[in-house]
């Protein structure tokens, strides 16, 4: 009876997703272009800045889709390096992609629960709806481990998680 409830309660996460309806309204963040982004850190995991378009090294392909998963889930970057993330949506909901910390991905997901028509304007992140791509250049300058996620509301804790690997 408690599995049969849990299944449940998570095959209803995309359907209340959508309900709650598109990122509109809610917070304003711009990041200038070129701003670093470390001092967005939590401890001491740096989570990179908005990279230089021509200074691109690599173009990393990467999907989200309505099973909560990105694909690939775990991101391989030398230290220094500068990516182009191409983000595509393949599902039928909006979905996002948000670089960070794992603490502070958590505590902009529980401000996106109390705020679910927050509108982001961030350069550490992509909002894409159904069948949207689009893109995002990044640098990653210090080895460890950078943290990506979807902040929909219930995604997150559904599982629509991601690690990059810096070194």
């Amino acid at each position: 009876m408690k599995k049969t409830l849990t299944i449940l309660l998570l095959s209803t996460l995309p359907a209340l997703a959508l309900a709650a309806g598109g990122h509109t309204g809610g917070h304003d963040v711009k990041s200038m272009p070129g701003q670093d982004m470390s001092s967005m850190k939590k401890g001491d995991a740096a989570i990179g800045q908005p990279g230089n378009a021509a200074k691109v090294t690599r173009t990393i392909e990467l999907v989200m889709d309505d099973t909560m998963r990105f694909n690939p889930g775990q991101i391989h970057v030398e230290p220094g390096e500068t990516v182009r993330f191409l983000v595509k949506n393949s599902g039928k909901i909006a979905h996002e992609m948000m670089i960070g910390s794992a603490a502070e991905l958590k505590e902009h997901a529980e401000m996106m629960r109390k705020m679910p028509g927050m509108k982001h304007a961030e350069s550490n992140m992509i909002t894409l709806n159904p069948g949207q791509k689009g893109g995002m250049v990044w640098q990653f300058p210090q080895t460890g481990t950078v943290d990506f996620a979807c902040l929909v509301p219930g995604h997150l804790e559904a599982g629509m998680v991601g690690k990059i690997k810096v070194g």
